[in-house]
């Protein structure tokens, strides 16, 4: 890593350190000499005369013409010296700070130009560079993960819509050639195709909407059991057809009301049922159950399905996030951002939502934490 100093305030940092202080001293210098001036001749003089010296003696010239000149001399040699302090202490401490300085001109620099894995090495100062060394790495992470998420949302973008331009362009042709007629099953699937574009573009203002707050709620007092118990009988038909097991147990829950939109928080729930069906095989079984903690609730969605690694849990919320991303999107799997849109209704509701997987292989659990009505 190069972090040569090119910036001639940073080089400059020593001469200004040195001025500052020189200023401070001469200024205090001037100042104690002139009040010695004025204030100490009189002073030492009375003290003279009262000590039995005659007035206008030679005796009594001589003495305070010795003064004067002890106390300029004195005052010049400490002004001196106090500069030459002064210039070691400010060369010392520049030198300390100007290398993590140029450091982080450099990452600042590096970053600004899309290099976003740069990172300021450990300074070991114990000061506030230290800390904003840290601050600055942490920044860098984070775009770092924002860059990721463009690009990947970008690359997913392109594979989702590259199938269904791909379809309508090859109708298209062979339309206008006349190697097919607009019959049925055309019109099937071109349809289909639309479809799939107007839900994608739908999906993508919707996790927009979510993520910059612009939900508009509808809330209102709902029992909890109800609310699980709609989530379950909307999904029934389809668990059923995939021959996996769906439980709804609500004991838990007799009695706890909560302040919702009922129609968003049904759709977090049918996301994260959803979410189980799709990576539990047949045969398999999802729960949804509920537990009380002080003055929440957690809505909890259990399956022993495929698991999720413990490096794709931090990501799963992100949009357009796969944790297996060789595996290409059908029409029934969604553009990949139910999870998204999920975490953004949760936090408008001053919930939480968060996974957990013990690892591949050994089913997953999504909570969904919601603040209770005080009753």
């Amino acid at each position: 890593m190069t972090t040569r100093d090119t910036n001639p305030r940073t080089r400059g940092l020593t001469s200004r350190l040195l001025l500052g202080q020189a200023i401070v001293l001469v200024a205090g210098a001037l100042t104690t000499g002139l009040v010695a001036a004025v204030v100490g001749p009189p002073l030492f003089h009375d003290h003279l005369l009262q000590a039995g010296h005659a007035e206008n003696s030679p005796e009594l010239i001589h003495i305070e013409m010795a003064y004067r000149d002890a106390s300029f001399l004195s005052l010049g040699l400490g002004l001196i010296i106090s500069l030459a302090a002064a210039g070691a202490v400010s060369w010392l401490l520049a030198k300390r700070i100007r290398q993590p300085l140029t450091t982080l001109t450099w990452a600042a620099r590096e970053l600004s130009r899309g290099h976003y894995s740069t990172r300021v090495p450990d300074i070991g100062s114990n000061t506030e560079l230290e800390t904003l060394g840290e601050a600055f790495n942490h920044m860098a992470a984070q775009l770092e993960g924002v860059e990721a998420t463009r690009r990947r949302m970008l690359a997913d973008l392109a594979h989702e819509l590259r199938t269904p331009i791909a379809t309508v362009a090859a109708y298209h042709e062979a339309l206008h050639d006349g190697v097919t007629k607009l019959g049925p099953e055309s019109q099937h699937a071109l349809a289909e195709q639309t479809q799939r574009l107007t839900r994608l573009a739908n999906d993508i203002d919707a996790v927009s909407s979510a993520e910059e707050g612009r939900l508009n709620l509808s809330l209102e007092p709902m029992r909890i059991s109800d609310l699980m118990w709609r989530a379950g009988e909307n999904m029934r038909e389809l668990y059923r057809e995939a021959n996996v097991n769906l439980a709804i147990e609500e004991q838990a829950a007799a009695g706890l009301t909560i302040n919702v939109d009922r129609q968003r928080i049904g759709q977090v729930l049918d996301n994260l049922l959803t979410n189980a069906l799709r990576h539990t095989p047949a045969g398999g079984i999802v729960v949804l159950t509920c537990a009380r903690s002080d003055d929440e609730i957690n809505l909890i969605v259990n399956d022993n399905g495929a698991g999720i690694a413990a490096d794709h849990l931090p990501h799963l919320f992100e949009r357009f996030y796969r944790a297996d991303p060789s595996r290409s999107r059908s029409d029934h799997t969604g553009s990949g951002i139910g999870l998204t849109i999920s975490k953004a209704i949760t936090d408008a509701h001053g919930g939480t939502i968060r996974a957990q997987s013990p690892g591949e292989g050994q089913g997953s659990t999504f909570i969904v934490t919601l603040p209770l009505i005080n009753n």
